[in-house]
């Protein structure tokens, strides 16, 4: 049987995670990916793994964690995600999801709900400042994104960064799951149908084969 890496988040919904281990020996997780963007800029990593909440499956080794895709990205990776963020394709699928899939805005941005700091926050979610179809052919790659980390932003070079900086993170958590793939000989499975249509291009843009699963959610 077949094992299979979960993408693009360190965690899934316990249905999702039946339905996994229904259809694979085992499902490798990995652990939250703290990007660094610059050395001073980043993302802050949870600690919480699959097998704290499912201790029976880690002892039986159906659940496989540990795979660290935390730090700075390499030279390697920063070519391939400036390579998705050049492709009309991937910036189309990328805007699309940013204005009409809600668990994919959820995972960028935060949710108007959670944020106590300010009655703008919960009038105005994050992602509706994207609205405009300028914003999908905006020239960003990581380059123009962290020199924009190190200045003090407001207005359009604020929207700017943010934009950019959610593209690089949906970008990067993809090419580490096309590379713990090939590195482990597993098969990519998603719930999230936005994620699966930006793997799917990014591996016909680049020939690149890899099995991409994506399990329709229903009721959950």
């Amino acid at each position: 049987m077949m094992n299979a890496l979960y993408y693009p988040f360190h965690l899934c919904h316990e249905r999702t995670l039946e339905r996994l281990l229904e259809d694979y020996g085992a499902v490798h997780f990995r652990d939250f990916m703290a990007l660094r963007l610059t050395p001073l800029m980043g993302t802050t990593a949870f600690p919480d793994r699959m097998g704290d909440y499912h201790p029976e499956h880690l002892k039986a080794g159906r659940i496989i964690q540990g795979h660290d895709l935390s730090g700075s990205m390499t030279p390697k990776i920063i070519s391939s995600v400036n390579q998705d963020l050049s492709d009309p394709p991937w910036r189309h699928r990328f805007h699309e999801s940013i204005l009409n899939d809600r668990r994919f805005q959820r995972g960028l941005f935060a949710d108007p709900q959670d944020a106590a700091e300010t009655a703008q926050a919960e009038n105005s979610p994050e992602w509706l400042q994207f609205q405009e179809e300028t914003w999908e052919n905006d020239s960003l790659n990581v380059e123009i994104v962290q020199a924009l980390s190190r200045q003090r932003l407001e207005g359009q070079q604020a929207r700017q960064f943010e934009y950019g900086w959610a593209m690089i993170k949906t970008a990067a958590a993809l090419i580490y799951t096309i590379q713990l793939c090939h590195q482990l000989k597993l098969t990519a499975v998603t719930d999230s149908a936005a994620h699966s249509h930006l793997l799917a291009q990014t591996c016909s843009r680049e020939h690149t084969q890899l099995e991409n699963i994506c399990l329709k959610r229903e009721g959950y």
